[in-house]
């Protein structure tokens, strides 16, 4: 190739910068985002269409997009509107109140979605049981699910037989037989250990399902036919990710 010499810049240094460009790799583009899906809110049909197992699907895939970032598009007011003269949830979840561990949140779910009653340690007693059986006894929810997770508080507390206020030492009182179903290895059954810590909470939860099916005949029986799944499942609050157990 001929270059022609411009005025201060002789032949073959403007011949290896010609040449140097041509060699110029392409330029990389940015990976391609995942398409972000836009959500409806449930109704009758919706709901009526959808099976136990099709519901925890539902779940484990709303928590895959919540790990990844890649949440569903939803405008919250149409949703309000589009629930505000009735509400058809396929899922109710057992949860703590834990700020980190919202339902709607780490399921990606919208308004009108799920149930989730929460109560510090996501334990079961009498007043979430009986709320269970509204939610998939008289309102359709295909999946009953008790959500745990890691470096719970109440965990915690309970472990150490903490005592504060009037009421709270009662409501911990609640994950005591976890804290008395895990063997004792030697190791402190205290807070500090935090292998000791998850195993209560993992407990928490097994014992938690037993209970809803042993206390209520009505779950029992539409989870013995087929028409509701119950199962358990943790959250690890480091990375988001839920690991259900079946």
């Amino acid at each position: 190739m001929r270059v022609k010499a411009l005025v201060g810049f002789p032949t073959l240094v403007l011949m290896l910068f010609v040449a140097a460009s041509a060699q110029q790799p392409a330029p990389v583009k940015a990976p391609a985002r995942p398409q972000v899906v836009a959500a409806i809110a449930q109704t009758k049909e919706t709901q009526a269409a959808i099976t136990p197992q099709m519901a925890l699907q539902m779940l484990k895939d709303g928590n895959e997009r919540f790990v990844s970032g890649t949440m569903k598009k939803r405008d919250l007011t149409k949703q309000v509107k589009a629930t505000s003269t009735g509400q058809f949830p396929f899922a109710t979840i057992v949860g703590c109140m834990d700020s980190r561990a919202a339902p709607e949140l780490i399921f990606d779910q919208g308004i009108g979605d799920v149930f989730s009653p929460r109560v510090a340690g996501n334990f079961a007693n009498d007043d979430i049981i009986g709320s269970l059986e509204y939610g998939s006894g008289a309102m359709g929810a295909r999946v009953i699910v008790v959500l745990g997770h890691s470096d719970c508080g109440a965990i915690k507390g309970a472990c150490d037989n903490v005592k504060l206020g009037d009421l709270l030492p009662a409501t911990l009182a609640s994950i005591k037989p976890a804290i008395d179903a895990v063997p004792n290895d030697g190791s402190p059954r205290n807070s500090k250990n935090y292998a000791f810590v998850q195993r209560v909470a993992d407990k928490n939860v097994t014992l938690a399902v037993k209970r809803i099916r042993d206390k209520s005949s009505l779950l029992r029986g539409m989870a013995d036919k087929g028409e509701i799944k119950i199962v358990g499942a943790m959250l690890d609050v480091k990375t988001g990710k839920v690991t259900f157990v079946e």
